[in-house]
């Protein structure tokens, strides 16, 4: 019998909105899965590809990236900045065999913790549905 696919989820959040939101969540009690792996950055726009990479290549199922709203960033444009890497990085995931949809980007504030739970829980539904990641395969193969 074989058990339920538990995707493993590796979040990227800056530090002034979306790891505010996400301790709101926590301090209001907002549940949410445990798949999650938080990385605190000072902001969304210094989420380097090639950190992004590295998770996929490392197994992780999916990458979570949550950076302030457009237009309320702390650096001003930092958030725009992630976005431009994030839709190169859903480029070059599709050329390299991974689904772009293992890479979400979410605009979440200070004061939205019930948010930051549900992109979370969708997100993780999301990866679910896709299965394990090939590279996570892979390291397993490789390992036995």
């Amino acid at each position: 019998m074989t058990e339920k696919f538990e995707p493993r989820i590796l979040g990227f959040l800056c530090n002034w909105c979306s790891y505010a939101g996400a301790d709101l969540a926590g301090v209001s009690r907002i549940s949410y899965p445990t798949n999650i792996r938080i990385i605190r950055t000072m902001c969304s726009g210094r989420v380097d590809p090639l950190h992004v990479l590295e998770a996929f290549r490392q197994g992780i199922d999916g990458v979570l990236v949550t950076g302030c709203h457009l237009g309320d960033c702390h650096y001003i444009t930092g958030n725009y900045a992630c976005e431009k890497r994030v839709k190169f990085m859903k480029e070059v995931l599709r050329q390299v065999g991974i689904d772009p949809g293992r890479l979400r980007l979410e605009w979440v504030s200070a004061s939205e913790g019930g948010k930051f739970a549900k992109v979370v829980k969708e997100f993780i539904e999301e990866v679910r549905k896709l299965g394990p990641s090939p590279l996570r395969k892979e390291l397993q193969e490789s390992v036995s």
